[in-house]
């Protein structure tokens, strides 16, 4: 069974927190207490939009890296899910293979309201793979936007959850790191250190080195010719650099250090950037509209 997607991230950026306010308010039974909790909803309104604003901005401004040439930092990928290994990992409730997954037990009790049980969510890690490489991803830390939900009753107990899925699309934002290869490997430093170790190794052997670029047969490389020389050099090291066969390295993603946004989503980014558009603009008007009502009646 599936639904709509859910984002594991704090409910008041959709507006949850509203429901608590009005249901608070009605619990009240006097007027007095409307001007306050129109008050509180703008409050939360105003934290919300400036939220969602930002995942938006986030998502909208970053251009999206492949992995193989990727820059260190905070970047936005785009790929495939993948398991870590062919032992995949089951899911808490359902034991479906999956590469993560948040689940939700709840029970009604004799009052006939659902009360929580127990909830939890999968930290193992999990690759994700793009025409050029792969990246391991690490989620602890991560909101996660997921179209994969199952819901499903047994007696009193009503179980959730929702997943990531090994062979669905990833979209991801976070900080992007590799251990050994191109970005830490000693003596590799830079395009230019790289251009001009390929220079020298060129020049071991002078016979190939002449058939290449001694362009007018002299016996020697004159200053035009030593250009063309760097030039397919520079050429040559950074196809090497965006295919990653220069030095391969174990590429990372996971939660950015300096408190950044770090999602995960199993839908397109443009998608994903449509609704905290929506959500920031709901806030704004709930902003604008419960604050002036609440200010009149106080």
């Amino acid at each position: 069974m599936t639904k709509s997607a859910r984002l594991h991230q704090p409910l008041w950026l959709s507006g949850a927190a509203h429901l608590i306010i009005l249901y608070v308010a009605f619990e009240a039974e006097t007027g007095e207490a409307w001007p306050y909790a129109l008050m509180a909803m703008a409050v939360v309104s105003f934290f919300a939009w400036a939220a969602n604003y930002r995942r938006y901005r986030q998502i909208h401004d970053l251009p999206t890296s492949k992995i193989a040439s990727a820059a260190q930092g905070y970047v936005e990928l785009l790929g495939t899910a993948r398991c870590m290994s062919e032992t995949a990992g089951l899911s808490k409730l359902s034991r479906t293979t999956c590469c993560w997954f948040h689940y939700d037990v709840s029970r009604k009790g004799s009052d006939d309201k659902w009360k929580h049980v127990e909830s939890g969510t999968s930290d193992d890690p999990f690759v994700m793979v793009d025409d050029t490489g792969q990246c391991v991803i690490s989620p602890q830390g991560a909101e996660v936007l997921s179209h994969d939900h199952k819901s499903w009753r047994e007696g009193s107990y009503h179980y959730q959850e929702w997943l990531l899925l090994p062979g669905s699309v990833l979209y991801a934002i976070g900080e992007f790191s590799t251990q050994g290869g191109v970005a830490t490997a000693p003596g590799v430093r830079d395009e230019t250190t790289d251009i001009g170790a390929l220079i020298t190794d060129w020049k071991r052997d002078q016979k190939r080195l002449h058939e290449r670029f001694d362009l007018n047969r002299d016996g020697a490389i004159d200053m035009k010719e030593w250009e063309q020389a760097r030039l397919a050099a520079r050429h040559e090291v950074r196809q090497r650099r965006d295919t990653g066969a220069a030095l391969e390295g174990t590429h990372t993603l996971g939660k950015p250090r300096d408190g950044r946004l770090f999602l995960l989503a199993n839908e397109m980014p443009d998608a994903l950037g449509a609704r905290y558009r929506c959500w920031s603009w709901v806030h704004l008007v709930i902003f604008f509209g419960c604050g002036s009502v609440g200010l009149f009646l106080l």
